[in-house]
């Protein structure tokens, strides 16, 4: 069986890797259709398909850089983790990253992904200068903003459904060093964690964890690039097996919220890269705390004027149910992607772990009306559960439908997820 991350939903299908346009080509041919695969960190069902599904982790070499100008062209198979010590060591670093290096170039670019720097970088798609893609008809076609305008901005945040992205160049980021330093501020409740965030918009990075069960208070970090070789990796701490459903409860996530709160602390530090970005990283398999039944994400965007009361409306229905997330996560987003279905948009978004389970489908759905209600915006690459009404707020979803028609009239390049949400 093959899932996710969240490893919930999952299809009775393993996953086909090739090393290009040839082997995406056979596999074509044999299928009616089919999904690319990154390195599966997609929470839900957006890289599932019943049929196959594609992966190009044999396609991760770099094609061409410039040292100087640090403009990179990439297979889309690259995982990130092991692009950016090399980006590094030239000084370089990518313009956007989400939170886990674990990633692979063409689903970054397929997500649209944003970061803790959205206010100031935008979506990775404002980034890349053009994509090479496989088509439904078997043909290669580069575009950028300028050459196929309307199958690059449908590509970028496109979840899969354009083409198979065999490969792209984008424009790196200048840094001073390996390092970032790092400002923490400890808030005491939802309306100082909002408004210290709103005091950061001048941070290169700025994020907030919250304990969703005490009002909102939480941790506002900020942080910038600094001079300094990072540290050798550490190895990974490994969750070896799915755990009992039990462990997860009610007190076990209020216990750990507290430590956490109680355990930071406001102040300066210096720390590794990999520390600020990807913290998870350092726990391989961390999906399987949620246990066998798998977890589920609930992530969304909501507009500036919504936001306050929006959150506060989200958390309340949480704390209502009893229930609770390990991994609150606060952001402040600017300018709406360029791509037709990308995710973010000004405002506040606020993403939740979930485990599994009857309850939490019930509360998710409660959670996804709440903020369809403010005029918030589900995020694609982390959704699991919701209906078609949910696409309501992608303004420009018909014109994606539009040009899907256009290159792939039969749909060969199909998911669950877009099967489930009607694209």
């Amino acid at each position: 069986m093959t899932g996710g991350w969240g490893n919930f939903p999952t299809v009775a299908a393993g996953v086909t890797q090739v090393d290009g346009a040839p082997g995406v080509r056979r596999l074509m041919d044999g299928h009616a259709s089919l999904i690319a695969r990154g390195a599966g960190r997609a929470y839900g069902d957006a890289a599932l398909n019943a049929g196959a599904m594609v992966g190009l982790r044999q396609a991760d070499h770099i094609l061409a850089f410039d040292p100087q100008t640090g403009l990179l062209e990439i297979e889309s198979g690259a995982i990130l983790q092991d692009l950016l010590p090399w980006l590094l060591s030239h000084g370089w670093f990518m313009p956007v990253t989400p939170g886990t290096a674990q990633v692979s170039i063409g689903g970054m670019i397929a997500a649209d992904v944003h970061g803790k720097n959205h206010l100031g970088a935008g979506t990775l798609g404002g980034h890349l200068r053009q994509i090479c893609i496989l088509l439904a008809d078997g043909d290669l076609l580069r575009c950028s903003p300028f050459l196929y305008p309307d199958l690059f901005w449908a590509s970028i945040g496109g979840m899969g459904l354009t083409g198979v992205i065999l490969s792209a160049q984008l424009q790196l980021l200048r840094v001073p060093g390996a390092m970032i330093a790092q400002t923490s501020i400890r808030t005491g409740d939802l309306a100082e964690t909002l408004a210290v965030s709103e005091a950061s918009r001048d941070a290169p990075y700025s994020v907030a964890w919250i304990d969703c069960r005490s009002g909102g208070r939480g941790v506002v970090f900020r942080g910038e690039h600094a001079v300094g070789e990072a540290p050798a990796a550490p190895a990974a701490r490994n969750v070896p097996c799915n755990f009992p459903a039990f462990t997860l409860n009610r007190f076990s996530i209020a216990a750990f919220n507290r430590i956490y709160y109680h355990a930071a602390r406001s102040g300066t530090a210096l720390i590794d890269y990999r520390r600020f970005f990807y913290p998870l990283d350092a726990l391989r398999h961390w999906n399987r705390l949620y246990g066998a039944a798998g977890l589920v994400q609930f992530q969304c965007v909501l507009p500036q004027e919504a936001s306050a009361v929006g959150i506060r409306t989200l958390l309340a229905e949480i704390s209502r149910q009893g229930l609770g997330s390990f991994l609150a996560v606060l952001k402040l987003c600017g300018a709406e992607g360029q791509g037709l279905l990308s995710f973010p948009r000004p405002g506040f978004s606020l993403a939740l772990d979930f485990p599994a389970t009857p309850a939490i489908f019930a509360l998710l759905e409660r959670l996804n009306a709440i903020a369809l209600d403010c005029g918030g915006r589900l995020y694609l690459a982390k959704d699991s559960c919701a209906g078609p009404e949910s696409l309501r707020c992608y303004q420009r979803l018909d014109e994606f439908r539009a040009i899907r028609e256009v290159y792939d009239p039969r749909r060969r390049f199909d998911s669950l997820l877009a099967r489930r949400l009607k694209i």
